[in-house]
């Protein structure tokens, strides 16, 4: 199966039309949204073409395809346009591996979830990386439309076994094999 995971839009619909854009170019099966969707929230400047509205027209034309967590700037009245559930963690076993999706915001790197998981993958630190930890492999897609410590807009794509950082244009940043 191949997903792609966007976090971080914070409202943008520049970015949401990239979104498209990158569907259309990956053809995924699956989408997951790491939070952070409509608001920019307040340590957060306003992103670039902020038009929350915009940004649920386009997920809600996914919605088929959208999984999400629920990030620290998503409130309830997000959850009552969105035209999909957010939740706190998903899960999904691929390939032999036990996938982790949150935010970032209560697990992470330094803050281990409770469950067991072989890759843990959010968002939150707008940082894209790929690390080994422990046995362990933890992935930030980075921001989709707010990056932050030198590093560009970001998401990833799962598919065959690997993972696969890459930038909006769809240039390979990093990648990691999951044996």
């Amino acid at each position: 199966m191949k997903i792609l995971v966007v976090s971080d839009i914070h409202g943008s619909g520049y970015y949401a039309e990239k979104i498209e854009e990158i569907i259309r170019n990956e053809d995924p099966e699956k989408i997951v949204l790491l939070g952070d969707l409509y608001y920019h929230g307040p340590r957060n400047p306003l992103t670039e073409g902020y038009n929350p509205q915009r940004v649920c027209e386009i997920l809600n034309k996914n919605k088929d395809k959208i999984l999400a967590t629920k990030g620290n700037c998503d409130a309830e009245v997000d959850e009552m346009i969105s035209e999909f559930d957010m939740k706190d963690k998903i899960i999904l076993e691929e390939n032999g591996k036990k996938l982790y999706f949150t935010h970032g915001h209560k697990a992470n790197i330094d803050k281990l979830p409770e469950e067991d998981f072989d890759v843990l993958i959010y968002g939150h630190f707008h940082t894209g990386f790929i690390k080994e930890k422990e046995g362990k492999i933890f992935v930030n897609s980075g921001s989709i439309s707010l990056p932050k410590n030198e590093t560009t807009n970001s998401y990833l794509i799962i598919e065959n076994n690997t993972i696969l950082l890459k930038d909006i244009n769809g240039n390979l940043l990093e990648s990691k094999e999951l044996n």
